[in-house]
């Protein structure tokens, strides 16, 4: 079972409109429990940093009990960003520090948020990006994540300079861009991440 993690701060209905396309079975639930007997965990995310991370407190243990257990966990836009250790937009707030690293504005000649569709260039083999490079995805964002280990970087885009848009690390997965709004390739990423092996 497919869970996405029910925190007030994703945007519930566009992923499980995703999952629902490819006919995927999932629930969405504040209930730990469930999460913790789930095979798959979700994480979507919009708005801030800090918030985000002040209502996924009563979460952070089955998180990270499911990823210490090796099943698959996909973060998305902001639920990438909050996989940190920390980020540029809520000083002093400590991320789930599952991927080392931290989050900062974008920067240069560019406008911010980043919205709208973007090339992805896969740069490392990650299972969930599987038969995808240089298709294009929805990104809205206004922070990018810059993590300590480049080997963990999936794929990046190119919005003013490099800006990463997905990492991989064993059964941890994570994309800047929302694949449930980004047509066929990104619903083929979601295949990819319920096809992973448990």
């Amino acid at each position: 079972m497919i869970t996405i993690i029910d925190y007030k701060s994703g945007n519930l209905k566009s992923i499980s409109n995703g999952f629902k396309k490819i006919g995927a079975e999932y629930q969405i639930t504040d209930d730990k429990e469930m999460m913790a007997d789930s095979d798959y965990l979700v994480l979507p995310g919009v708005g801030a940093f800090g918030s985000a991370m002040e209502n996924l407190k009563p979460f952070e243990e089955v998180i990270r009990e499911h990823v210490n257990d090796d099943k698959p966990f996909l973060g998305i836009c902001l639920g990438q960003q909050v996989l940190m250790s920390s980020s540029d937009e809520s000083p002093g707030v400590e991320g789930l520090n599952l991927f080392k690293g931290h989050a900062e504005l974008l920067s240069g000649d560019v406008k911010i948020p980043h919205m709208g569709w973007n090339r992805l260039d896969v740069c490392n083999d990650s299972p969930i990006l599987e038969g995808i490079d240089k298709e294009y995805f929805y990104f809205v964002h206004s922070y990018h994540v810059v993590p300590d280990d480049d080997n963990i970087i999936a794929g990046t885009c190119d919005y003013g300079g490099d800006v990463v848009a997905s990492l991989s690390q064993n059964n941890l997965f994570s994309t800047q861009f929302h694949p449930e709004k980004s047509g066929i390739a990104g619903l083929k990423i979601l295949k990819n991440f319920t096809r992973l092996e448990i």
